[in-house]
């Protein structure tokens, strides 16, 4: 199903009648019944791989293994393309709406589990994160102990981004022009804001191609030189030109999940870098294109 397993330890400094106690209080949502139905199943697993019965003791500090049940997901009815595969990277033109790694009520309508689903890579992951809103180009490592040096890149600012948007106009605007501002994000709130103190964010903005008649909308490309949450979505609203259908800025709005009538106007056009593992240069575009950017 490409969903990694729920892992738990028994705690040291509690004393249960058997493993299955404990379980049922620890999974107390899910249920009794449901516990004892994965038992019977086998659907919990010790270190060795071996099921874990309902009669099997309480061992401080064990740890078990199991496959939770998800509540079902809206499904995101559109193709995720590979578009290069080797035995290093899997890269995926990825569409909007569709989450790149399982999070929130977001699990199995993800980038991550319907490629190590459909490849068989069960042991797939994500070198940097995308939006779930944005579509574009998608970086997955195939070998785990590789995935710190493509994390690296990212995380050392050695990837060449470029996005592509569909925003409104303003001739008053010079562009290109650069955004530079300190952005933070609170566990817990949905939008990503400014505040005072040293840059930690900046956007390079280009106007790309202006809008087809006075007022219209227009296309941009995006170059972030830092990798902030929201970044360019906060950068370009900043501007006063907020990305076409963002449900976040400037107006934090309450969309309907299963409406994929609106998709957001940001695109991750392209990734370009120096392979940390193989020394290639690397260079990956979309397919895709923005529905409502200028003729």
């Amino acid at each position: 199903m490409g969903i990694d397993p729920a892992r738990v330890r028994l705690p040291w400094d509690e004393d249960w009648p058997d493993a299955r106690s404990y379980l049922v209080h620890r999974l107390r949502g899910a249920g009794e019944r449901a516990v004892d139905a994965l038992l019977a199943a086998g659907g919990v697993v010790t270190a060795d791989g071996s099921p874990l019965t309902a009669a099997a003791p309480y061992v401080p500090g064990q740890y078990l293994w199991f496959h939770r049940e998800f509540a079902p997901e809206p499904v995101v009815p559109f193709a995720l393309p590979v578009l290069y595969r080797d035995e290093h990277l899997v890269v995926a033109d990825k569409p909007h709406f569709l989450a790149m790694t399982p999070r929130g009520s977001h699990i199995t309508q993800t980038a991550l589990a319907r490629l190590r689903h459909e490849l068989d890579l069960p042991r797939l992951s994500p070198a940097h994160r995308l939006d779930r809103l944005t579509a574009g180009v998608a970086l997955f490592v195939v070998r785990p102990e590789e995935r710190a040096a493509y994390q690296g890149l990212f995380q050392e600012h050695r990837v060449r981004k470029e996005y592509r948007a569909v925003a409104a106009s303003d001739p008053g605007l010079a562009f290109p022009l650069t955004v530079r501002n300190r952005i933070t994000k609170e566990p817990g709130r949905m939008d990503a804001y400014e505040i005072p103190g040293p840059p930690n964010a900046e956007s390079r903005i280009e106007l790309l191609r202006g809008p087809d008649a006075p007022g219209g909308p227009a296309l941009y490309r995006l170059l972030p030189r830092t990798g902030r949450t929201h970044q360019l979505r906060l950068h370009m609203s900043g501007l006063g030109l907020p990305i076409l259908n963002d449900p976040l800025y400037p107006e934090v709005l309450d969309p309907d999940p299963a409406d994929f009538s609106r998709p957001l106007q940001l695109l991750a056009y392209s990734l370009e870098f120096t392979d940390p593992v193989t020394g290639a240069e690397r260079r990956f575009s979309t397919a895709r294109e923005l529905a409502h950017a200028p003729a």
